[in-house]
């Protein structure tokens, strides 16, 4: 098992899709053509939660030693995966969310049973107040992100989908803090990744940029599941060879709203910010990999 300072393998992927397998849900793949072109869907919104992070939140709280309590801090999709994995393991669990939260995703953690605090205007004023919550005995703080057991969770959502669809040449995912991006260089099976991000909502492109994480400007559509003001220190050491790419608010509206309209697929804005990027031509290879990463929103059409 790695330690919190030890960044995770290809192997620690295989472990943690053994772990969760019980749990978590086989998302499925959709091959398709779009403008001509081929491509994969991995449908990770259909995934329990609405979205990959059950997969890392799950494996965290399996892979060590069993707590007395969890807690965590999230701007939504991530509570709600942490929230529901303690559901399942029968944990008790609170979550602190930025007062910016959603409804539609602050309402769904408080159904699972856990304690919902709503902790300052940004995820960073949230995650320092958890981390104080965090300090008591018997407590397990799932980061977000910045936690090998999250990132091998996140991983087995890429190796799903290059076992169920093997010519696939490159995969594609949204960016937040890094951990799903990160997980899925390690699941890809040595496949380029391109990491996208809102263009005003760039943690990874601007540490990619400095060679170092540094605080970024959160201001986007999709900031409530991508608003990471900086990208995590584990990620970036596995993420300093992607591909980096930036989509506008504007692109990632209309690749929503062509996900409905195509494919009847309603995801939330992080969700769409790959096919927005495959749209914008910033996808290399023949037959890429896009996965629509989560769905937490209440839809209703604009």
């Amino acid at each position: 098992m790695p330690t919190a300072t030890t960044l995770p393998t290809p192997a620690d992927v295989d472990a943690a899709a053994a772990r969760v397998a019980r749990h978590a849900r086989r998302t499925p793949v959709l091959r398709a053509e779009v403008d001509g072109r081929p491509l994969v869907l991995k449908l990770e919104q259909l995934q329990r939660t609405g979205s990959f992070k059950f997969r890392g939140a799950l494996n965290a709280l399996l892979g060590g030693a069993r707590p007395d309590r969890v807690v965590t801090a999230s701007g939504g999709n991530h509570g709600l995966a942490v929230a529901t994995a303690a559901a399942v393991l029968g944990l008790p669990a609170t979550v602190y969310v930025p007062e910016s939260a959603p409804a539609a995703k602050t309402r769904r953690i408080e159904a699972t049973g856990a304690e919902l605090v709503a902790a300052g205007a940004t995820y960073a004023e949230a995650a320092a107040a958890a981390t104080a919550a965090a300090a008591a005995p018997g407590t397990r703080y799932v980061h977000a992100y910045n936690d090998p057991l999250v990132v091998a969770g996140q991983g087995t959502c890429a190796a799903e989908a290059v076992a169920d669809v093997s010519e696939v040449d490159t995969l594609v995912v949204a960016v937040g803090g890094g951990g799903f991006a990160a997980g899925t260089v390690l699941g890809s099976g040595g496949r380029p990744v391109v990491a996208v991000e809102p263009a005003n909502c760039r943690a990874l492109h601007d540490a990619l940029a400095a060679g170092q994480p540094v605080d970024a400007t959160v201001d986007s559509v999709a900031a409530s599941a991508l608003g990471a003001t900086r990208v995590g220190e584990l990620p970036f050491a596995i993420l300093r060879d992607v591909t980096s790419a930036l989509v506008d608010d504007d692109a990632i509206l209309a690749a929503m709203d062509r996900l409905w309209e195509e494919f009847r697929l309603a995801v939330e804005p992080a969700g769409a910010v790959p096919f927005a990027a495959w749209l914008a031509g910033l996808v290399p290879g023949d037959l890429p990999c896009l996965v629509l990463c989560g769905a937490n929103a209440d839809w209703t059409p604009r």
